[in-house]
C-alpha cells in the first residue's frame, strides 16, 4: 500500500518542477540578454563623457574648415529609426495573436527603415568634409556614428535570421524569445541614436 502511494504521487511534483525548469530557462535567456545590453550601455556612456569631456576641453574641437554638420537628413534618419521601433513592436503584437502574415510584412518593414538609416549614414559619410584622422572631432564622430551603425547593422541581421524562422512551420508554437530580444536589441539602437543625435548634432 504504501508503495502504491509513493508512485502515483511521485509523478505530479517532477512534472511542476520540469515546468518550473522551463519557465526559469526562458527568463534565465531575457535576463541574461539584459544583461548584455547594460554591458553595451556601459561602453557607449563611456563614449559620451569621452566625447563631451573632449569638446568642452579642447580649444580647437572642429576640424580646419569645418563649421558645423548638416542637421536635416540626419534628422530625417532619426525619425525613420525611431519610427521603425514603434513597428517592430506591432510585430510583436502580431506574433502574439499568431499572424505569421503580418508579422513578416511589419518585421520587413522594420529592416526596410535600418537599411534607409545606414545608407543615409554612409551618404552623409561620403560628403563629409574630415575624415576618421582629423583631429579629436573626427575621431570620435566616426568612432560613434560607426559603433552604432554596426548595432543598426546587427539588429537588421537579427531580425533577417527572425524572418527566416518564421517560415519553419510551428517554429514560433512553443515561445517568442528570439522576437522579444531582438525587439528589445532595437528599441535600445534606437535609444543610443537619440543621445548621440543631440550630442553630435543638436549640441554643436
Amino acid at each position: 500500500m504504501d508503495s502504491y502511494i509513493v508512485s502515483d504521487e511521485s509523478p505530479e511534483p517532477q512534472h511542476h518542477a520540469g515546468g518550473e525548469h522551463g519557465h526559469d530557462e526562458e527568463g534565465n535567456k531575457m535576463f541574461g540578454f539584459i544583461v548584455f545590453l547594460l554591458s553595451e550601455s556601459v561602453i557607449f556612456l563611456s563614449f559620451f563623457a569621452g566625447y563631451i569631456v573632449y569638446k568642452t576641453t579642447t580649444p580647437d574641437w572642429l576640424p580646419v574648415g569645418v563649421e558645423g554638420l548638416e542637421v536635416r537628413e540626419p534628422a530625417i534618419n532619426t525619425v525613420v529609426l525611431v519610427a521603425s521601433s514603434f513597428v517592430i513592436y506591432f510585430a510583436e503584437l502580431a506574433l502574439k495573436r499568431e499572424n505569421l502574415r503580418l508579422f513578416r510584412i511589419f518585421l520587413s518593414a522594420t529592416m526596410a527603415m535600418g537599411s534607409y538609416f545606414l545608407v543615409g549614414q554612409a551618404i552623409e559619410w561620403s560628403h563629409l568634409e574630415f575624415g576618421f584622422t582629423s583631429g579629436v572631432y573626427g575621431g570620435m564622430f566616426y568612432l560613434l556614428t560607426g559603433f552604432h551603425g554596426l548595432h543598426v547593422f546587427t539588429g537588421i541581421l537579427l531580425q533577417f535570421i527572425i524572418l527566416l524562422r518564421s517560415l519553419i512551420p510551428g517554429n514560433y508554437d512553443t515561445g517568442h524569445f528570439g522576437v522579444n530580444a531582438t525587439s528589445l536589441f532595437w528599441h535600445f539602437v534606437d535609444v543610443i541614436w537619440i543621445i548621440l543625435f543631440i550630442l553630435i548634432y543638436v549640441w554643436q
